[in-house]
């Protein structure tokens, strides 16, 4: 039987990789002028999965890979002008207004109907909390979890604390490298929820031989498939 719900945030109930690709195409747009180099965005990416460990997901840690991307491929000759715009971009990402996918709210609401529904995000601890602030949607939930990466051990620790285990439990989200296989993993259901513009390094292979995973191609989706698969998840094994 399922009773707790968690849904990811970032690009499963608001816009998040859209600003930073905004962000990257300023980025480049500024190093123009001091560098020649082709593959600036390969670069930066590179920059990015070195540093995860280090700063780990979210502004913050995007632009000291933008600063560090900018003076390699300057051979350090960056002038401190431009290391000043690229913290100027980067403050523009940390103000920019909340942006709700479509059907945000009616799905988390008519989830938390009738489950335990938790949000459960990772990233950077301020950044999250303002999203989740400005985003109206926190009444809604149960519990709210902000984590720095999710795997997982992540989820059997989650759902154990905050339900009865996670294969009693599923999780929402556009990431199958964070938010579907990790939960698959932990013996738990997940439902896919696609973004066209999900960063490069939340890609994986689709788990569809896994009879614990779905697809929505929306989120006004997810309240039903969920409802049917607590009906699912009720029946007996063989049944």
């Amino acid at each position: 039987m399922i009773d707790t719900v968690a849904f990811d945030a970032d690009d499963t109930l608001w816009q998040n990789e859209k600003f930073f690709q905004i962000t990257q195409q300023s980025f480049e747009s500024l190093l123009k002028d001091h560098s020649n180099t082709d593959d600036l965005g390969a670069r930066l990416l590179a920059a990015e999965k070195r540093n995860l460990e280090v700063y780990g997901f979210g502004i913050k840690g995007f632009v000291l890979s933008m600063i560090e991307t900018a003076i390699e491929v300057t051979d350090e000759t960056l002038p401190p002008a431009t290391v000043r715009q690229i913290l100027e971009i980067g403050r523009e990402m940390m103000a920019h207004p909340i942006e709700l996918l479509p059907g945000a709210g009616d799905a988390v609401e008519a989830v938390s109907s009738n489950y335990r529904t938790v949000l459960l995000t990772k990233g950077d601890l301020f950044d999250q909390e303002r999203k989740i602030a400005q985003s109206g949607l926190a009444k809604l939930f149960d519990h709210i979890e902000i984590v720095p990466q999710k795997s997982m051990r992540t989820y059997e620790e989650v759902f154990g604390r905050l339900g009865s285990g996670a294969s009693q439990g599923l999780m929402v989200g556009n990431s199958l490298r964070s938010d579907v296989n990790p939960m698959l993993e932990a013996g738990g259901w997940a439902i896919y929820v696609a973004h066209p513009l999900t960063w490069e390094v939340e890609h994986a292979e689709v788990p569809n031989s896994n009879e614990r995973f779905r697809q929505a191609k929306e989120l006004r989706e997810v309240p039903d498939l969920i409802k049917s698969l607590t009906v699912e998840a009720r029946k007996p094994a063989g049944a």
